[in-house]
């Protein structure tokens, strides 16, 4: 014949267990007091309203112990309870505090209720299968509610990460635009958490280069970013600092990276203007540093800033050279070139060029002979040395351009 006992169920203990809340919440707040005292004040400021929260919390958690599981499993937490843990765990990382020690409060809530469960079950005979059932749903909540926690944490995370990058995102639009007056600035600056450098220079990596995109990535977390159609962009605070050149270049190696000049951070978009031109030099293959610092080029960009003028000093000045042979005119640059760069020294022509300083001689006659006395007039040498040291440029009216061969006639 079955006893009383036998037939106690977890449900039954739903009134003595809602009765003991008052003693679990204390024993629990006592426990903070030593290990969290934030949560303990928490707690005890909110008594009445947890009180109210965990009476319908218990139900629920007796009746998980009792699930069949051929039915549907009931619902641990209500919508609004996981809202409530979530919030909390948002508010922990908006107010940067770690959520470990919340966990651990949530735990050592969860050991107390435990002990209380039990004992109440124990008293009033509870089977053993049914008491498994308790503790399992016991850890269960504590487990879905810290698990509610943490994605709120991790949520606002996600989130805070997010709207920091647009923020920097946004300053750095406004450091390179032409609209960056004092007050715009500081308040970008105090929006994007971002620490005001007395000096800056822009890095510039063409959007296609999977290396650099990566390589990018790794710059300190001062640098700000941003991402435009046609470039990747960086901005990097005070990189003349001791050693601060030397790991940029070491960083950025591979990248294909251009480095803008180190200016003041109102003349950065004049900058970033110089680097954009050094990119289009890179990709005519005029340049070829990798990374490309384009203060160690400021007489390339001068240069090459407008080739259309190059191209005209290149025809006014070396005119005499055009109606050659090719071979004959390769020899002869070459030989100017050198002279010209070794201040008439022959003997460095021959060494540089690897020939017999008689050969210089013979070709220097030559030169007399095409140039007359533009060769020993300082302000033409200049002008020929300019002309020569950069290479041609990029147009079919350059007279030292290749010439087409001449088609045969039948």
């Amino acid at each position: 014949m079955d006893t009383e006992e036998e037939h106690i169920r977890p449900a039954d203990l739903v009134p003595a267990i809602v009765g003991r809340l008052p003693a679990i919440l204390t024993e629990v707040r006592e426990l903070l007091t030593r290990q969290q005292p934030e949560y303990a004040g928490f707690l005890a400021a909110s008594f009445e309203e947890v009180l109210g929260a965990a009476e319908g919390f218990i139900a629920r958690l007796v009746a998980l112990a009792e699930w069949d599981p051929s039915t549907a499993a009931p619902q641990l937490a209500s919508g609004m309870e996981q809202a409530l843990f979530e919030e909390i765990g948002r508010i922990h990382h908006r107010q940067q505090r770690d959520v470990t020690p919340l966990l651990a409060a949530y735990r050592t809530g969860a050991a107390v209720a435990w002990r209380h469960v039990a004992d109440t079950a124990l008293e009033r005979g509870v089977p053993a299968e049914a008491l498994a059932g308790l503790a399992a749903a016991v850890f269960a909540a504590v487990d879905q509610l810290s698990c509610a926690s943490w994605r709120g944490y991790v949520q606002a995370q996600t989130a805070a990460g997010q709207d920091r990058d647009r923020l920097r995102a946004e300053l750095a639009e406004l450091l390179l635009s032409d609209r960056c007056d004092t007050a715009a600035l500081r308040a970008a600056v105090a929006r994007a958490g971002w620490s005001l450098p007395r000096q800056a220079a822009v890095v510039l990596i063409e959007p296609d280069n999977e290396v650099g995109r990566a390589l990018l990535n790794r710059l300190d977390d001062s640098c700000l970013r941003l991402r435009r159609p046609t470039m990747l962009v960086a901005i990097v605070p005070d990189p003349q600092g001791p050693g601060a050149r030397t790991r940029l270049a070491t960083t950025l190696r591979g990248a294909g990276a251009v480095v803008g000049a180190t200016v003041p951070l109102d003349r950065l978009p004049a900058s970033a203007g110089l680097a954009e031109h050094a990119v289009r030099l890179r990709q005519a293959q005029l340049l070829a540093d990798d990374p490309l610092f384009v203060d160690e080029h400021l007489d390339a960009m001068l240069v090459h800033h407008d080739d259309r003028l190059l191209a005209a000093l290149r025809r006014q000045y070396l005119a005499p050279l055009a109606a050659l042979p090719g071979p004959t005119r390769e020899r002869l640059l070459a030989t100017l070139t050198s002279w010209l760069v070794n201040m008439g020294n022959r003997k460095a022509v021959a060494e540089e060029l690897h020939v017999h300083p008689q050969t210089v001689r013979y070709r220097l006659a030559q030169l007399r002979e095409l140039f007359g006395s533009t060769l020993e007039d300082p302000t033409a040498r200049s002008a020929l040395l300019l002309a020569l040291a950069w290479g041609p440029a990029v147009t079919e009216s350059d007279p030292l351009a290749p010439r087409p061969e001449p088609r045969e006639h039948r």
